[in-house]
């Protein structure tokens, strides 16, 4: 099944859903940073609950990054997620493995710890929004959720789930389900998706049986009015890094650290942290930065 985000509405427009597969990506992900089992878990759902939050940004070229940073051997986790269904990420610690958890499932609780969640959402122009509150389970889900809850003021459903095995990612994504004013005073609606939400035994085991978005959607709505948009979003995991970017950054070294690589290690070379992609600059390309600089400051003075 491909990696897709659908949207749908119910409750003659007082409840919001979007829900997202993100199997493949999370699997590229995985093989990019050598991810363990429970730092694939714990970025595969940032990145799915990334492309959910997003999902209900405007303006072309919108994106949110959410940083989870905890105490936990994880060592952080920040993911890069846009309207336009491109998402990337990465993990501090990208090879810790923890035995399961109490229930037995991946202790992504425990790999995370205990910390802040922190959101900045980038419309692309004036002043990011951003904010942060205090991380309540480490486990993505609630921390999400409740941060949809008390930073947007929007009481707010999240299940993700990531299913990987030996031989890669072969389940993953989530659902978001929005409670908006005209239906929130409606008590009896609200207890009926709650129950309803917490009944899941998860998100993974829904793919795995199958279940579509429509299909999963129509389980949860089906008789509160649903409304299912048709159009279909691809999602895909992308990095806009380049190597004309790594000599901009480079470049802002300066000119006495330049001729210090050149001379120590003829040439350098530079790791996204984003996408894994490692970029060579020879010492040719480091000495025409260097007369770049030159050239840049002979015509400012």
């Amino acid at each position: 099944m491909a990696d897709q985000l659908m949207r749908a509405t119910a409750a003659d427009g007082g409840i919001r859903a979007v829900g997202v597969i993100t199997t493949r990506l999370v699997e590229e992900a995985r093989v990019r940073h050598k991810l363990s089992y429970v730092a694939t878990a714990a970025l595969g759902r940032t990145m799915s609950a990334g492309l959910l939050m997003a999902s209900s940004m405007k303006r072309v070229g919108s994106r949110v990054n959410v940083r989870v940073k905890g105490d936990g051997p994880l060592g952080g986790i920040l993911v890069d997620a846009g309207l336009d269904g491109t998402v990337r990420g990465y993990v501090g610690n990208p090879s810790v493995e923890l035995p399961p958890n109490a229930k037995g499932k991946l202790d992504v609780g425990g790999a995370v710890g205990s910390g802040y969640l922190y959101v900045v959402r980038d419309i692309g122009y004036g002043y990011p929004y951003s904010s942060t509150v205090a991380l309540v389970s480490g486990e993505i889900g609630d921390d999400v959720a409740h941060y949809l809850v008390n930073s947007e003021q929007t009481p707010s459903a999240l299940v993700l789930g990531v299913f990987v095995g030996a031989g890669g990612v072969t389940a993953s994504g989530g659902i978001l389900i929005q409670v908006l004013p005209k239906a929130a005073r409606d008590e009896a609606l609200v207890a009926t998706l709650e129950s309803r939400v917490s009944a899941l035994s998860g998100f993974t085991p829904l793919l795995q049986a199958g279940k579509t978005l429509t299909e999963i959607f129509g389980d949860l709505l089906g008789d509160m009015g649903l409304t299912v948009f048709p159009e279909s979003q691809m999602l895909r995991f992308h990095c806009g890094c380049s190597f004309d970017r790594v000599l901009g950054a480079l470049k802002m070294l300066g000119e006495a650290e330049l001729q210090d690589m050149i001379i120590k290690d003829d040439g350098a070379e530079a790791t996204c942290d984003f996408c894994g992609n490692v970029y060579q600059a020879s010492s040719d390309n480091l000495a025409q930065l260097i007369v770049d600089l030159q050239r840049e400051a002979s015509v400012s003075e």
